[in-house]
């Protein structure tokens, strides 16, 4: 007998945390440049805020799959950091700059919203 994966929104928990990834990084580029053009502050301030937000939602994206499907806590918050996590790799100043803090950061953010969000699916699943 085969177990059937749970689906949110008519989509498995990898297809979910992919579309997370694309979205969110679409989300970064428009909004850092939106912060640009309205507020006038220096670029690397209004980077460091777009990066905050976009962690922000990847983290809970990670916390609402990972409820709604406790074992996807494996690869849910590596598909949707994929993005920071190819730059990491790809770009040569990554470490160098402040930009490694800020994708870090939220590495470290959504790895412990998926976790919270595996512990709160679990307590749903049995009731507690």
């Amino acid at each position: 007998m085969e177990t059937q994966e749970k689906k949110l929104l008519g989509l498995p928990s990898w297809g979910l945390a992919l579309l997370t990834a694309f979205v969110s990084l679409i989300f970064l580029f428009f909004f850092s440049a939106l912060l640009d053009s309205i507020l006038p502050i220096d670029k690397n301030i209004s980077e460091g805020i777009a990066y905050i937000v976009f962690n922000v939602l990847v983290a809970m994206a990670c916390f609402f799959i990972c409820k709604h499907n406790p074992n996807s806590v494996w690869y849910v918050p590596i598909i949707c950091n994929a993005g920071g996590i190819l730059s990491a790799i790809v770009e040569p100043n990554f470490w160098i700059t402040d930009l490694w803090i800020f994708i870090c950061g939220g590495w470290v953010l959504s790895l412990i919203a998926a976790i919270v969000g595996k512990i709160a699916g679990k307590r749903l699943v049995r009731g507690a």
